[in-house]
């Protein structure tokens, strides 16, 4: 009883998205920490976690049934009206908070806008079904969505003189986040196919596919690195290389293993796992 009880907690924190939600937060608490960003801080957050709230749900409300194996799906098809009551409640959260930051209604009306085209191609009419069949920088997309609001959304906001470092420091969460995404596209590639939407990842081969990952993390631990000459300290480089070389460790395994747990909670913990630490040391 107690085991079924902690399975269906952990199932509602992770497929609700509210652990994604609290990772997005995290992110950008570290993005204001690291950068020394000063602004209405408390008021983007709950922004952020309400928006990632009414985004992930209104994404996942909109995903077809199927018969799978997968848990999540399965999970996602017997909690529709609870996806739909998160999506409704992030949605008014969401908006609530924009109006109290509605100086800034353009950059936030440009995360909103964006978070939406993502998951436009699920909806049922035909403007938004012609997205599927020229939606070929998907993975790239998400990737920038992702990086805009825990980052360079913060940077906006805090009006300061632009920096050198604040360039490299987009860069690194960019290609660390395109990289994660890129194994999470890999993942649903032939689902992809079968429902007509077209990706870099559906057009690669296993092989193009290997060094577009590779290409992706080097990057990221090069702009990573490079920030070391712009003040950061060895030991914030190490942590903020950290979930880097364990997506490198685990990309053999996930490409085999698409258990829904090592995805949405391992995978999706390396965007926030040196945002944790980093955290954790600041207190």
């Amino acid at each position: 009883m107690v085991n079924g009880f902690l399975k269906k907690s952990v199932d509602f924190f992770i497929f609700s998205s509210l652990y994604i939600a609290l990772c997005a937060v995290l992110m950008v608490y570290q993005t204001n920490h690291l950068l020394h960003l000063h602004y209405q801080t408390g008021e983007l957050y709950l922004f952020v976690f309400f928006s990632t709230i009414y985004s992930y749900n209104f994404h996942w409300y909109l995903t077809p049934h199927t018969k799978t194996e997968m848990i999540r799906v399965n999970w996602t098809q017997k909690h529709k009206t609870l996806h739909l009551v998160l999506y409704l409640v992030g949605l008014i959260g969401s908006a609530w908070f924009a109006l109290r930051l509605i100086e800034h209604w353009q950059s936030l009306a440009g995360a909103v806008f964006l978070t939406f085209l993502y998951s436009a191609p699920k909806l049922p009419l035909r403007p938004f079904a012609i997205l599927k069949k020229i939606a070929v920088g998907k993975t790239i997309f998400l990737g920038f969505v992702w990086m805009y609001v825990t980052t360079l959304l913060p940077i906006i906001f805090s009006e300061q003189q632009f920096q050198i470092y604040y360039l490299l420091f987009c860069i690194s969460r960019f290609f660390l986040i395109y990289s994660i995404c890129i194994v999470f596209d890999y993942k649903d590639r032939q689902q992809d196919k079968e429902e007509g939407i077209r990706s870099m990842i559906t057009y690669l081969d296993d092989r193009g596919i290997d060094v577009l990952f590779y290409i992706s993390v080097c990057l990221f631990a090069l702009s990573t690195v490079l920030l070391h000459f712009y003040g950061f300290q060895f030991y914030i480089i190490a942590l903020l290389l950290l979930p880097g070389f364990v997506l490198v460790a685990l990309y053999k395994t996930v490409k085999r293993n698409f258990s829904d747990y090592l995805y949405y909670f391992v995978l999706d913990g390396l965007m926030m796992v040196s945002a944790l630490f980093t955290s954790l040391l600041s207190i």
